[in-house]
């Protein structure tokens, strides 16, 4: 069976980023995730909060495992993007601006 962009995004959706306590996929710092190798391999695109973010590290490996634990997955990569950069007002859901105090 084959993976699909969903079915990555439905194993980073629990992933919560640790420093700020909000899911990572509601504070948009997925940019996107591309199947290839004919659904073998993703590549998960991925902002960080800042560039000088502490965590980095952590956070990379914590979405490359989960990735990796979609069914048909044989590698997965994650690229840090800065372009456009992160922006909590506009990227972030509701819930998770609230979450921040930005409303």
């Amino acid at each position: 069976m084959a993976a699909t962009a969903a079915d990555v995004f439905d194993k980073l959706r629990p992933l919560i980023e640790p420093e700020l306590g909000v899911p990572i996929l509601d504070l948009g710092m997925i940019y996107g995730v591309e199947i290839q190798d004919e659904g073998r391999k993703a590549h998960v695109r991925m902002a960080l909060t800042s560039p000088m973010c502490p965590i980095a590290p952590y956070l990379i490996e914590m979405v490359r495992t989960a990735a990796m634990e979609t069914d048909g997955l044989e590698d997965a990569s994650v690229e840090i993007v800065w372009d456009p950069p992160w922006d909590p007002w506009t990227m972030a859901t509701d819930d998770a601006r609230a979450a921040l105090g930005l409303e």
